[in-house]
């Protein structure tokens, strides 16, 4: 019901209200700034002579202006090395085995990279007494503590193949012809 009485009042001499709102003088524009002018000026050819004309007075000036300038002395900025190894870190050389083209060749102490990850997760659990936390700690140069934790939270994915079963569920239906 409100929507109806809001278009009555809405559309209520429309005509009328457009017509006196056309009718109405237009404001003035603001003044425009004198950069502006002087766009328009610049094509006059007073304008281009004053800029290409040369002030004696001023080359004279010019011409007993010496520079000497000097760069200071270069501070090397110690910023406690944060950027820069302060030492050179020892690398090994990763056990890929057969996937080595997968992977980086050299890999700092204490880290592993992704591929002998997965190869030692996996020889863990293929091999729980032969590949040991301390096993792995040695042979990969690793904390005991870091491996501990990598064997407990990181799981390798298992691969289960079901065998297939010669009666089916549900048997099939014909399908239907549509015409």
């Amino acid at each position: 019901m409100g929507g109806r009485v809001t278009r009555v009042f809405r559309n209520f001499n429309v005509e009328n209200r457009a017509r006196r709102e056309i009718s109405k003088e237009k404001p003035t524009p603001a003044p425009r700034h004198r950069t502006a002018r002087l766009d328009s000026m610049a094509d006059s050819p007073e304008i281009k002579e004053e800029v290409l004309r040369k002030d004696d007075r001023f080359l004279n000036l010019l011409k007993d202006v010496y520079v000497e300038s000097r760069d200071p002395p270069v501070r090397v900025k110690d910023g406690g090395g944060e950027h820069l190894p302060s030492k050179q870190e020892e690398k090994r050389l990763t056990k890929l085995g057969h996937l080595e083209g997968l992977d980086v060749k050299k890999v700092p102490k204490g880290k592993i990279s992704l591929v002998e990850a997965l190869t030692l997760l996996n020889n863990h659990k293929l091999q729980p007494q032969i590949w040991t936390a301390e096993k792995i700690a040695a042979e990969y140069s690793l904390e005991l503590k870091e491996v501990n934790s990598l064997l407990e939270f990181f799981i390798p994915f298992a691969v289960q193949t079901f065998p297939k079963e010669t009666k089916k569920a549900i048997p099939s239906h014909k399908q239907k012809k549509l015409t």
